[in-house]
């Protein structure tokens, strides 16, 4: 398995990934309507690989090919720290290793920029969450909600210090 900056041609995967995801792991927070209805559209994702906003990166994990699984990184909204914004991978791909590499390609990106960086994620996600806990991220009490689909789901903040590796000329 390796990782590598996406490209326009990953756009498909990283939008059936996202789907996918949302479908598998989300069915007991959102209503399943709802979920049953999204559809791939990777134009969107197309547009934001061709020009990407300044500070942002998305790879992607493959093997022998085959996309498993994607990650977003950026400022957060405050531009003083970093935020993984979305790592996702396909439910046939889980606890197989893609996530783990996923995050830690990540979190040496997120270090190029910051010291620390944070992720949200929905509180009633305990897979993920153990995920996250698991390399290293901890909650750090703030929280909030994400309106989707006519629910208003809780959300939590995860940080984490990261060891800065090299800086950006």
């Amino acid at each position: 398995m390796r990782v590598r900056r996406a490209t326009v041609d990953d756009a498909e995967a990283i939008e059936r990934i996202r789907v996918r995801g949302w479908k598998t792991a989300y069915r007991h927070v959102f209503p399943r309507a709802e979920l049953d209805a999204m559809q791939v559209d990777a134009a969107r994702i197309t547009s934001e690989l061709e020009r990407p906003r300044q500070g942002y990166a998305c790879f992607v994990a493959e093997d022998e090919g085959r996309v498993l699984g994607w990650a977003v990184v950026g400022p957060d909204g405050s531009g003083r720290r970093g935020e993984l914004h979305g790592l996702y991978v396909d439910p046939d791909s889980w606890s197989r290793g893609a996530g783990r590499a996923l995050i830690r390609r990540a979190e040496e990106e997120l270090a190029v920029t910051w010291a620390e960086a944070v992720l949200w994620t929905l509180e009633d996600n305990p897979r993920t969450r153990r995920f996250y806990e698991l390399a290293g991220w901890t909650v750090d009490g703030t929280r909030g909600s994400f309106p989707r689909f006519g629910v208003d789901v809780p959300v939590v903040r995860y940080g984490k210090r990261l060891r800065r590796t090299r800086s950006r000329s």
